[in-house]
């Protein structure tokens, strides 16, 4: 299946969390998405495994995802190794797609520095023809050079070198956002508090997209660095 836009993250609900507009709008347009997720989440201090994978199954048919996938590599332990690289390397080469988004390039959790390290090296041995790799089915896999890569921001600020318009869909980004019920505000939840558990971090994630938003005259925006200078035709293809 080849997929126009594949977002990778280190945990289910990073992508929700930082660009579920993107995703929305961009499958709205008739592009084909997709998920792929690092880890369980199992080392999360609420909810489990379990939970968090019936959650993944919500966000999924709320975002319109083509698929969704998960690697179960070790939730706080993500290494940038061999092993770890050739698995994304053979799931970039399966999907296909034209544009990854990945994991904020630092952040507060150390896994999603790690996953940024390890998705953006994997894209460049994906387009290599003598790093071999092989699909479900056993088939030696072709090479895949990706067209264009982009770091979503997370938790701590990082000015953006471009950012996106997600006012339209903004209610429907934050029900694929609280798909994940487990990990956010509940006033009857007996589970331990963590940073994201509180009604203000709700209120935070309102306020970062309006901050973002703000910057381009948009009521609510998502934020993305880049690893290669983005070029224009014409000045007026800026807005």
């Amino acid at each position: 299946m080849k997929l126009d836009i594949l977002a990778f993250g280190a945990h289910p609900d990073d992508v929700e969390l930082a660009c579920a507009g993107t995703m929305i709008l961009h499958q709205q347009s008739g592009l084909r998405t997709g998920i792929v997720d690092l880890t369980r989440g199992e080392m999360g201090t609420r909810g489990s495994e379990i939970i968090r994978e019936s959650e993944a199954i919500r966000a999924t048919e709320i975002l319109g995802l083509s698929l969704r996938e998960n690697l179960r590599l070790p939730d706080g332990f993500i290494q940038n190794d061999r092993e770890s690289r050739l698995a994304v390397v053979k799931c970039i080469r399966e999907y296909m797609p034209d544009i990854i988004l990945c994991n904020a390039i630092t952040d507060r959790h150390p896994d999603h520095g790690s996953a940024s390290n390890l998705v953006s090296d994997a894209i460049f041995l994906a387009g290599l023809p003598k790093v071999i790799t092989e699909s479900s089915d056993g088939l030696v896999q072709s090479p895949w050079k990706v067209r264009k890569v982009y770091h979503y921001i997370q938790d701590r600020y990082i000015k953006p070198d471009f950012v996106i318009d997600v006012s339209s869909v903004w209610g429907k980004r934050m029900d694929a956002v609280m798909a994940f019920s487990s990990q956010f505000y509940n006033p009857v939840s007996s589970e331990p508090s963590t940073a994201i558990s509180s009604k203000e971090f709700l209120d935070f994630l309102s306020a970062r997209a309006q901050e973002l938003g703000r910057q381009a005259g948009f009521a609510y925006a998502e934020g993305f660095t880049v690893e290669r200078t983005p070029g224009l035709k014409s000045l007026s293809d800026l807005i």
